[in-house]
Parts: structure tokens; sequence; C-alpha cells
């Protein structure tokens, strides 16, 4: 076997690529919000969160390398790294990142191959669904949520996913700051000024709540409010930056995008 052999992953997109290279031998411990795959939360040892660590249990896993992600895991990464772990904290944030993440991560396990070809694959997959988006004459205006107290506008790569499913995200300039700071929304009039024709909500860690969205003061002008066109995409599915994102999670960008089209579309052929 080449390369680390006991691998504990503090959040969920390495498990998933681990998993989807044949690898899953080498993880000896996970993060307790791991969702996917299935069988990972249900045989592995879970031993963080995301803000939080059993630094002790990892320890006690004897890992020779831990993967995490983001400047939020950097104390835990510390802690890990002055106890002689080796560490790797990926920090990517965009379509391109997630795909050459699966790459880099195949590559320290000694799976570059089988991982070039996923992370080929995963390319393939966003062309399709672009390629169907393209065939559309419309482009729905998206706000995506991914929290809600305060309100904070998506990250890149969904950004980057609605636009590829054949929508406009309506915060751009803010999906390009890295931090989910920068994307507070301190004025939620500017919601209602860029009128989205849809709304997508994802609140990492508990249920979207289409009706509260609804409720908000001056809301009810939004097109999407006014027309039901708010939705839900579980945060496993699309704020994780790895593979889910670019398969299930912009499929369901797309589905939502294409079902808002095709309706209408109608409508306008009928008026016509």
């Amino acid at each position: 076997m080449i390369g680390p052999r006991r691998i504990v992953c503090l959040t969920e997109e390495p498990t998933e690529t681990l998993y989807a290279l044949g690898e899953q031998d080498r993880i000896v411990g996970i993060s307790g919000f791991t969702v996917r795959p299935v069988e990972a939360r249900r045989d592995k040892p879970k031993v963080s969160a995301f803000t939080s660590a059993k630094i002790d249990r990892i320890l006690a896993l004897r890992p020779d390398f831990v993967v995490g992600f983001s400047d939020i895991q950097a104390d835990i990464a510390s802690a890990l790294i002055r106890s002689g772990v080796e560490v790797w904290i990926s920090n990517h944030r965009s379509v391109d990142g997630i795909v050459d993440y699966v790459r880099r991560l195949g590559a320290l396990v000694g799976a570059g191959d089988r991982a070039t070809q996923y992370a080929d694959g995963l390319r393939r997959g966003l062309g399709t669904i672009a390629g169907e988006a393209s065939q559309r004459q419309c482009r729905p205006k998206v706000y995506f949520e991914e929290w809600d107290e305060p309100l904070i506008s998506g990250i890149q790569w969904v950004a980057e996913l609605i636009r590829i499913a054949g929508g406009d995200d309506i915060f751009p300039e803010r999906a390009a700051e890295p931090l989910a700071r920068q994307r507070i929304l301190e004025d939620p009039d500017e919601v209602v000024r860029r009128a989205p024709d849809i709304i997508i909500g994802s609140w990492c860690g508990k249920k979207f709540q289409p009706d509260r969205v609804a409720a908000r003061p001056g809301w009810h002008a939004i097109p999407a409010v006014r027309d039901g066109e708010l939705y839900e995409i579980k945060s496993p599915m699309i704020l994780q930056p790895g593979p889910a994102a670019l398969t299930d999670g912009v499929r369901a960008i797309a589905d939502i995008v294409t079902a808002w089209c095709r309706q209408h579309e109608g409508v306008a052929k009928s008026k016509g």
C-alpha cells in the first residue's frame, strides 16, 4: 500500500472521495457530520465535528495522515501537528478547486490514475448539465441562502454550479468572498431589490423553512415568493466541497431550474 495507511477525515468530502476511489480501508476516523456514503457513517468511528474535534480520540487511532478543510479547522490542525501528526488542510472554494482536490487526494494515497479518471468523470457530468442548460431560452435569477440568522448567501462553488445548471446567482460579487462573514447580507431588502425568480435554501445543520422565508418583511414582492418558487437542497449534497456537490447537488439545482423554465416558457407561449 502506497501512501498513508491510517487516515482521519475531519470533513465529509475526503471520506466520500476515498470511498469513490476504493480506498476506504485506509480511513480510521470520520466527521460526525458525515452522511455520504451511508456505510462510512455506519462503519467508521466519529471523532470530530466541524469546528471541534476529540483530539485524544484521534490520537488513539494512531493516524499517519489527517485531512481537513478551511481556516475554520486551523486550531484542530494545530493541535494535531503539535502532537506529531501529518495534517493536510485544503482550502478550495470553486468547482475547479473541487476537481483538483479529488486529483490531489488520490495522488497522496497512491491512487492518482483512478483519481484522474474519477475527476474526469465529474467534469463530463458537469458538461452534460451545462449542455442541457444551453438548450433552454431562459436563465432564472437564483438566490441561494446558506444560513438564515444572519442571512448568508452562497459560496463560490454554489454560484458556479447555479450558472452551470442554467441560472444566475444574484450575489456573484459575494460568492467570490471565501469567508462566510464576508457573505452576510446586512440588508435583507437587497434580496428584494435583486428580485430572484427562485430561492434555494440550504441551512447547514437544520431544515430550511420556506414559510419563514416568505414571511420576511417586504419579501412578498420577490417573484420567487410570489410564485412559490422556494426549495431546499440538503446541505450534505451541496455545501460540502467534494464530489456530492458536483453530482447530486448540481443535478438538484438543474432540476429546479429546468422545471421553472418549462413552466415560464409555457406561460410565454400561451400568451403569444
